[in-house]
């Protein structure tokens, strides 16, 4: 008998299907930083939360001056787990002194990358959350086999360059599909 190997979906989207039950997922678009035999790791990518980078480094450094649109950069509401946490998902060789390599992206948790975004030493193409997703081990397998979520690979232009409500959308189309025609009602046959 052959025995089958996983396939695992880092840095791939997720996109909530219309059936979804969960309230803290409805319409959520999630980048995967980590899915193995483990569990997995992500961040709700299109959920801006009421604050910006001035609000959080008015906390880090209360007297810093900061120009307007590093000033403006918003925070998204990462997930429900530790959302007192920040991450910062980001492209660029720089290492922080908290960065995990994701392949093609960078995630950082330690505020000297949100200090030198400050000072115009950050990097460009930047997404902030606070908190993130996580599944225990095989729970988001099973929910991919329930249909509570459809994955496609991630895009750097979805993540870095459409405004946060373009993004599920644009990663619903990557798939040929367009979730408006979908039904929010689940079926099984």
């Amino acid at each position: 008998m052959s025995q089958i190997t996983p396939s695992y979906l880092k840095h791939h989207f997720l996109i909530a299907m219309p059936h979804m039950a969960d309230p803290r997922f409805v319409n959520s678009l999630i980048y995967l930083c980590d899915h193995d035999e483990h569990g997995a790791m992500g961040l709700v990518i299109n959920q801006p939360g009421d604050l910006d980078l001035a609000d959080i480094l008015e906390q880090l450094q209360p007297d810093m001056d900061l120009p307007g649109a590093v000033a403006k950069v918003p925070i998204y509401n990462g997930g429900p787990v530790q959302t007192e946490r920040g991450f910062v998902l980001h492209r660029g060789p720089e290492q922080w002194e908290a960065s995990m390599d994701l392949g093609p992206l960078q995630l950082t948790t330690s505020r000297d990358i949100l200090l030198d975004m400050a000072h115009g030493n950050g990097p460009s193409d930047v997404l902030i959350m606070l908190g993130y997703t996580g599944w225990d081990a095989g729970q988001l397998d099973q929910e991919l086999v329930d249909n509570v979520w459809l994955s496609c690979p991630a895009d750097n232009r979805i993540l870095f360059e459409l405004p946060s409500d373009q993004r599920l959308n644009a990663a619903a189309r990557t798939l040929g599909i367009d979730l408006n025609l979908l039904t929010s009602q689940a079926g099984h046959a």
